[in-house]
């Protein structure tokens, strides 16, 4: 599904070069569930914005579903991202004066659905995350864990196969923390591909593969087969 060769990503800063990603190579198979990890500065929050089409590599490739994402207009980029792709981020997001339904509606404007038919399936994604009755609060009514169930029915408004999610977790408590993560396995198990920045090891333990970054490059790429299952 997911194919980078030999990756870079540079930033200016000052008068130096800051090598951010540096000469990556990466496959990610449909239906991975992939913990992206490494310290400050490491490269993941690079790799995740290239991953989702929200930033461009200096050099290499990079094909998603065999298309070289390269060639593609700013405005292929986004429906791109719009169709394939469901972003969950640690602040959420959200957009502070609009109801819960209104954000789960976001994407689906922007992909031009009836509006009879966004109403519907935002309702129905947000009732299967235990929030139909808070459809009509606004994001400042909701506690930290149902803003971020909140964004991640967002993410699933256009049925993506990929799930990026960069720190989920980080603005939870533990008990909010697990919720999220039982969903996340949940929808892997349903058959997309979900990949998440983390910086905490409990919940990359969640992943069947644990990639680390140091100074722009993977470091190790762990398979896993004792990843925590879905009714842990």
């Amino acid at each position: 599904m997911i194919e980078l060769i030999d990756i870079c990503r540079d930033y200016i800063m000052g008068d130096s070069t800051v090598k951010a990603l540096d000469q990556v190579n990466l496959k990610i198979e449909k239906g991975e569930f992939i913990a992206i990890m490494g310290a400050s500065g490491s490269g993941k929050s690079t790799l995740m914005n290239i991953l989702g089409c929200l930033d461009r590599p200096d050099c290499g490739t990079y094909l998603l579903d065999g298309i070289d994402i390269r060639d593609k207009t700013e405005n292929e980029l986004a429906e791109i991202r719009n169709k394939k792709i469901g972003f969950v981020f640690q602040s959420f997001n959200l957009i502070p004066r609009t109801s819960a339904l209104k954000n789960v509606e976001l994407p689906m404007i922007y992909a031009k659905k009836d509006a009879t038919q966004r109403t519907k399936k935002a309702m129905e994604i947000l009732g299967s995350l235990n929030l139909g009755d808070r459809a009509k609060h606004m994001p400042s009514e909701l506690s930290g864990g149902q803003r971020q169930r909140v964004a991640i029915a967002r993410a699933l408004a256009n049925d993506p196969d990929i799930i990026l999610a960069d720190e989920p977790t980080g603005n939870l408590d533990s008990k909010s923390s697990l919720e999220i993560m039982e969903i996340m396995k949940a929808l892997n198990s349903e058959g997309r591909t979900v990949i998440i920045v983390t910086h905490e090891h409990d919940i990359a333990d969640y992943a069947n593969r644990t990639i680390t970054f140091r100074d722009g490059r993977v470091i190790s790429d762990v398979l896993r087969d004792d990843a925590l299952k879905g009714d842990a």
